[in-house]
């Protein structure tokens, strides 16, 4: 597909965004394998908390963030021909992203011990889902500088809201400098003022547990001597969105809810001048279940499946074995008309759920030829040869039938 094509080409940031539920990280990882296959390109593809077996297959499991190599023989043996480019894979660890983070931008060894140890840092490093957000963000800013890769595939992370990951930078930055925070460090700060906020902790300590106030101030006062780097840190990340290498995939299923969240974040990429690169929508039914003459033909089954089911019947030497078995010729006709009656219902249920599923698609906002299909699989994405089938569906922009 040439869209694609050009897509690979001219990106080094492909971030791949949408809902939760919608396959988003087999996109992912089909994307790239895709990508090491239409180009010689070195690329990485970086995800979050893939299904279990889909780590296996791409040899996921206990890997940091740094990136490991898909074998050739493995690459070529998914898509079935010789692979040019070269994949690797990599799943963000937050918390040791986190850390690192730390230790790049920590004053002194006493601040950064005293951050790393501290329990609101660990549970804001390796709970806080915003938090995941950023250090995405962070990861992908440190790979990008790092010029290991010709090109980047990012899988982010699960949020409530796929725009949380364009806003992450900027809302961490805002939560680090609120007055809340400001207001809650304030005694640690003035040796006076402690005297007087000494009453609310003992209480708060408590409701809330001991030293959980104090544990707070202490984080926020500690990583306040970083707040200046982190703020200018969080500007620099956001800014490679903003890059013209840098493009969006949005995946989403052609459900009602999650299309309308897909379209709102195409809507929101538009409002902030960000490059949508393709649409998926993953999980389609194909078109010939939208085909008038695939429809007819259903119903031409529907109303004359007595006589197709005799026709059926009276052909062809495979049912022999049925022939010559206890069923009467009468047990046999009604058998085939239920199963015929049933196929010719079944295709036009589908039927309806395809035009509706067609509907939802033209709602969206952008060009036809942005928007790749990817059809309903009767498989699970368990190896790297399946996920070369859809990458080659990705590939070549076709819908197919169910496999």
């Amino acid at each position: 597909m040439a869209g694609l094509e050009a897509l690979i080409d001219e990106s080094k940031i492909i971030i791949v965004a949408g809902p939760g539920g919608v396959g988003k990280t087999t996109v992912a990882a089909a994307l790239g394998l895709a990508a090491a296959d239409l180009s010689a390109k070195k690329v990485l593809v970086i995800t979050v908390d893939p299904a279990k077996r889909l780590a296996d297959s791409l040899g996921l499991v206990g890997l940091s963030s740094k990136g490991s190599r898909v074998s050739s023989a493995e690459l070529d043996k998914a898509v079935g021909h010789k692979v040019e480019g070269k994949l690797y894979v990599a799943m963000l660890d937050a918390k040791s992203s986190w850390d690192e983070l730390v230790n790049r931008h920590a004053p002194d060894a006493v601040t950064r011990q005293k951050i790393l140890s501290n329990p609101i840092y660990k549970n804001i490093s390796s709970r806080f889902v915003q938090s995941h957000d950023y250090i995405a963000m962070e990861t992908l800013y440190e790979l990008y500088r790092s010029e290991q890769y010709d090109l980047i595939v990012v899988d982010t992370p699960p949020s409530r809201h796929a725009i949380d990951f364009l806003d992450a930078p900027s809302k961490m930055a805002d939560f680090f400098s609120s007055r809340l925070l400001k207001w809650l460090t304030i005694p640690a700060r003035n040796r006076l003022l402690m005297g007087m906020f000494r009453p609310f902790y003992q209480v708060a300590d408590k409701i809330l547990g001991a030293q959980f106030l104090s544990d707070v101030a202490e984080f926020f006062l500690l990583f306040e001597s970083m707040y200046a780097g982190f703020v200018e840190r969080a500007k620099s990340v956001a800014g490679i969105l903003e890059n013209s290498s840098t493009s969006f995939v949005v995946v989403a299923s052609p459900e009602s809810v999650p299309m309308t969240e897909a379209e709102y974040f195409v809507s929101a990429l538009e409002a902030r001048h960000l490059s949508l690169g393709q649409m998926v929508v993953n999980r389609a039914l194909p078109a010939y279940f939208r085909d008038p003459a695939a429809i007819l033909l259903a119903h031409k089954l529907q109303d004359a499946y007595e006589k197709f089911a005799k026709e059926f019947l009276q052909k062809g030497s495979s049912l022999q074995f049925i022939k010559e078995s206890e069923y009467s010729q009468a047990r046999l006709e009604a058998l085939a008309e239920r199963v015929l009656l049933e196929v010719a219902d079944s295709f036009l249920n589908f039927s309806g759920v395809s035009i509706d599923e067609a509907d939802e698609i033209a709602k969206l906002p952008i060009d036809e030829e942005l928007v790749t299909l990817v059809p309903h699989l009767n498989f699970d994405v368990s190896d790297l040869i399946s996920l070369g089938k859809v990458a080659g569906y990705l590939a070549s922009g076709a819908e197919a039938p169910t496999m």
